[in-house]
């Protein structure tokens, strides 16, 4: 198992989208929590993606009548999340990878592409099953966006890398394309063994990194403009 701990790249500017991610992420996250304890759970599960909803253009039951707008939750499962776990990993990714990002495209740019390469990770999940009548949530399609834009941008930055393999646990410097390589890698694998059917959306993680590696070029400013939005 590989997980980064920090990138050796400082930025010039201060990350303030990203952070706002992040915030906005962990504050609808507890309010998931609010929902499931009052036992609200249609109220929670008409923000969630269906990808047979959005194929369909219409609710499937038991979604409450007043959504009557499926392709919303492209947007509003992005930020919603099945765990703890599935949080703090996804925010640990944004945070040590987004913020370099964000300082080469400008805070506007950056909320802009990740929002798209959630949408584009989310379509390419409902193309892989498009009669899914399972929820999906999270935002790691927007974040494999990030991971690909990273890769293009930086290639040879430097991660701090926690590396485990059984009982041995070392830290580890890897430059990002290696990092990053074996974790697409890792998810093409994962989709053809899973399938669409292992409980986490390989085809979304794909599609939203090969959409982030392409992309980034059209929202990256020139360097030699200083504005940051």
């Amino acid at each position: 198992m590989l997980i980064p701990l920090r990138d050796q790249n400082p930025g010039r500017s201060f990350p303030i989208v990203t952070i706002a991610l992040i915030v906005a992420n962990v504050v609808a996250f507890f309010k998931e929590l609010q929902l499931q304890a009052a036992g609200n759970t249609l109220a929670l599960q008409s923000l969630m993606m269906v990808p047979a909803e959005i194929a369909t253009g219409r609710d499937l039951p038991p979604a409450p009548a007043p959504l009557n707008a499926p392709i919303i939750t492209v947007f509003t499962s992005m930020f919603l999340h099945a765990g703890w776990l599935h949080l703090i990993g996804n925010m640990l990714f944004l945070w040590i990878f987004g913020d370099n990002v964000e300082d080469r495209m400008g805070h506007l740019r950056f909320l802009i592409f990740y929002l798209l390469c959630g949408v584009i990770a989310a379509m390419v999940h409902i193309a892989s099953d498009p009669y899914s009548t399972t929820y999906t949530v999270g935002a790691s399609g927007a974040i494999s966006g990030v991971l690909g834009a990273y890769m293009v941008l930086f290639p040879w930055a430097m991660v701090q890398v926690l590396f485990t393999i059984y009982i041995v646990t070392r830290i580890v410097y890897l430059p990002a394309w290696v990092l990053l390589g074996i974790w697409f890698l890792f998810q093409i694998l994962e989709s053809g063994s899973s399938g669409t059917g292992g409980g986490v959306a390989y085809f979304a993680h794909i599609g939203g990194f090969v959409a982030g590696a392409i992309l980034v070029w059209l929202f990256v400013k020139p360097r030699r403009r200083t504005s940051y939005w």
